[in-house]
């Protein structure tokens, strides 16, 4: 069993940044697909980012708009989404997932989330 554990979340200004990480226990960290979503009030969940094994192959939703950086540390289990330019309506609780892409076509493995709130 795999268990993720977000972190880094807060309120900032709009125009601000923060770092979320996403940490991973077990050893076969560097197996899983790590993908971010986000859910804000009344809203469905939403995809942002994700990133490959090794970290070379990213995808981000539209609306990051080269403003988020999503980047991995497979020595310390750990996924990093860097967010800058932040704006209200990016704020959500933000999930972090992993899946096995051999074998899974969904998420496997969920945080409970971090709270994003950007102030205007």
């Amino acid at each position: 069993q795999v268990q993720v554990v977000e972190s880094g979340g807060g309120l900032v200004q709009a125009g601000g940044s923060l770092r979320l990480s996403c940490e991973a226990s077990g050893r076969t960290f560097s197996s899983y697909r790590a993908g971010w979503f986000r859910q804000a009030p009344g809203k469905e969940r939403e995809f942002v980012a994700s990133i490959g094994r090794s970290g070379s192959s990213t995808v981000y939703a539209a609306f990051v708009k080269a403003r988020f950086t999503l980047s991995r540390d497979n020595a310390r289990n750990t996924v990093y989404l860097q967010m800058n330019s932040l704006k209200p309506e990016d704020t959500a609780v933000y999930y972090c997932a992993l899946r096995n892409d051999d074998y899974a076509s969904q998420y496997e493995y969920w945080g409970e989330g971090t709270q994003v709130t950007v102030s205007s």
